[in-house]
């Protein structure tokens, strides 16, 4: 049987915190419980702590570049916080460059982050600097 990873709501920004190594089942239950957490509380940003992930395979590397792509289409940032270097190092080994995802190194760098970015986005009318550009 699967842990379930919780995911709390702090502001507008939905916090996940992946405490143990994750089953296949677990990240699946993990990406449809946070996109409709997403949905359900309108959250603008999405913080994926993974402090005290050890390791990495290219299953759950997929899962975090995944859950930036589904939480992108329903209006959220993502941000990884907490990468360890060794499991930096196993995805670059992997070939993952997890495309969309920003990091930050702590969940306070990831928080501003998301603050900056909705900030930018909210003094733009809600349109992104770079959609902006293209208009």
């Amino acid at each position: 049987m699967s842990e379930q990873v919780p995911v709390l709501q702090i502001g507008q920004v939905l916090l996940v915190s992946i405490q143990t190594d994750l089953d296949d089942q677990a990240v699946m239950a993990l990406q449809d419980d946070l996109s409709a957490r997403v949905v359900e509380t309108g959250a603008h940003g999405v913080v994926i702590d993974i402090t005290a992930v050890e390791i990495v395979d290219s299953f759950v590397g997929r899962m975090l570049a995944t859950i930036a792509a589904i939480s992108r289409l329903l209006d959220a940032r993502t941000v990884v916080v907490g990468m360890r270097p060794a499991v930096a190092i196993t995805l670059v080994e992997l070939g993952l460059s997890l495309g969309g995802v920003k990091t930050a190194l702590t969940l306070d760098k990831g928080l501003r982050m998301l603050e900056q970015a909705h900030a930018t986005l909210s003094g733009s009318g809600g349109v992104a600097p770079d959609a902006a550009a293209d208009a």
